[in-house]
């Protein structure tokens, strides 16, 4: 209920009243159809409550109709600035319930192109982030070298944003022939030209003024809501599933003296998120380049293994989790021994990422709402599913 409040006393004592506010789901100041429920007084925000499901697709249902091979099409789907990565959970856990061994090309491709994935989706943030406090130029800066590795992802998959390469056993294809020289030119280009992005957002005013000091997250709140990824470790939390419970080929990465790092930062504000994401993409590009050195050291061989015509896991349950460019995504697949999963639930990295808003959001202003939200860094469709 809205609060009643008097200012001033006597005569000209002033009666108020709290006001709800909606932001969203059609409002420029919002990703996508996201609403937020304000309560303010005044300019300040008393509560917050993120209102979540316009989205809703219910993949989670439709994969308990869907054989194995076509789930992958549904699970790609809701994060779409990481779509190599999002199908990776459910890959390796049917990999893992069937004991299947996958080819080493295939597992070091897989985490060649997730790499890569890490740094697009990253670029997005880089780039749209400042354009939500008033700094024009960064996006044209961030989706110039998107592009670049945009076309040689494109070029080994053959899709942009849906790529759907991966498949139970490994991969649907080989990578073309001097693909591995093409992706190794597109990130030097990219890491030489990362100085122009990178000075029009370090020491850049407008960000400085709008985000620093601005929505601290505690490590506190991180865990009580379950946030994950680069936000988490803004705030100290130093957790990173690629070195604290490595798959793919990240447990040859993160070791000592390997290119592999956990970023963090210890003041938990939106700059310190912005600043993480911003040292998060050389660390990808290294291992980007790590791992292009190693598949140019080992022998052409197969990138898939043999699958039946009618592929069925065996009964069981697995949860497997992946470090997403977002945070925490997992997969709790459930078999029956069919040919389609009975159940499979997704857990993805926006959806806490948006949760802790409601936290985070009350005593600030609403000017400074729009800094806190775009520094969140989630995608509508993985808080909906």
């Amino acid at each position: 209920m809205p609060r009643e409040l008097t200012v001033g006393t006597g005569a000209g004592a002033l009666a108020t009243t709290d006001m709800v506010l909606n932001i969203g789901p059609q409002h420029p100041a919002t990703h996508g159809v996201l609403r937020l429920r304000l309560v303010v007084d005044g300019e300040r925000i008393v509560s917050a409550e993120p209102i979540v499901g316009y989205m809703h697709r219910g993949a989670e249902k439709l994969f308990e109709v869907r054989d194995y091979r076509q789930i992958m099409a549904l699970a790609n789907r809701h994060d779409w600035l990481s779509g190599f990565a999002n199908e990776l959970g459910v890959v390796l856990g049917v990999e893992a319930m069937l004991g299947m061994e996958v080819p080493v090309r295939a597992t070091w491709i897989r985490t060649l192109l997730s790499e890569l994935t890490r740094v697009m989706s990253h670029l997005v943030f880089l780039g749209s982030y400042p354009l939500e406090l008033g700094a024009i130029t960064p996006i044209f800066y961030s989706f110039r070298e998107r592009e670049e590795l945009q076309a040689v992802l494109e070029e080994a998959t053959g899709g942009r944003m849906h790529l759907m390469f991966n498949q139970v056993g490994g991969l649907k294809a080989d990578l073309p022939a001097g693909w591995l020289g093409r992706a190794e030119a597109a990130i030097k280009t990219v890491r030489g030209r990362l100085p122009d992005l990178e000075s029009l957002l370090v020491g850049n005013e407008i960000i400085h003024a709008r985000a620093r000091g601005v929505g601290v997250l505690t490590p506190e709140m991180i865990a009580e809501y379950g946030v994950s990824g680069p936000i988490a470790r803004a705030s100290g939390v130093d957790m990173d599933l690629r070195r604290d419970e490595p798959y793919l080929a990240y447990g040859e990465l993160f070791v000592e003296g390997g290119p592999g790092r956990v970023v963090t930062r210890t003041e938990g504000d939106a700059l310190a998120r912005l600043e993480c994401l911003l040292e998060q993409v050389h660390v990808s590009l290294d291992l980007a380049e790590h791992c292009l050195t190693v598949l140019g050291s080992l022998p052409q061989g197969p990138i898939n293994g043999k699958l039946p015509k009618v592929l069925k896991v065996p009964e069981g349950h697995l949860y497997t989790q992946t470090e997403n460019p977002l945070g925490f995504n997992g997969y709790y697949l459930v078999s029956r021994g069919e040919k389609t999963p009975w159940r499979l639930k997704l857990r993805s990295a926006s959806f806490n990422n948006v949760a802790v808003l409601s936290a985070v959001l009350p005593g600030n202003l609403i000017s400074d709402m729009v800094s806190i939200l775009g520094s969140m860094f989630f995608v509508v469709g993985d808080v909906d599913k």
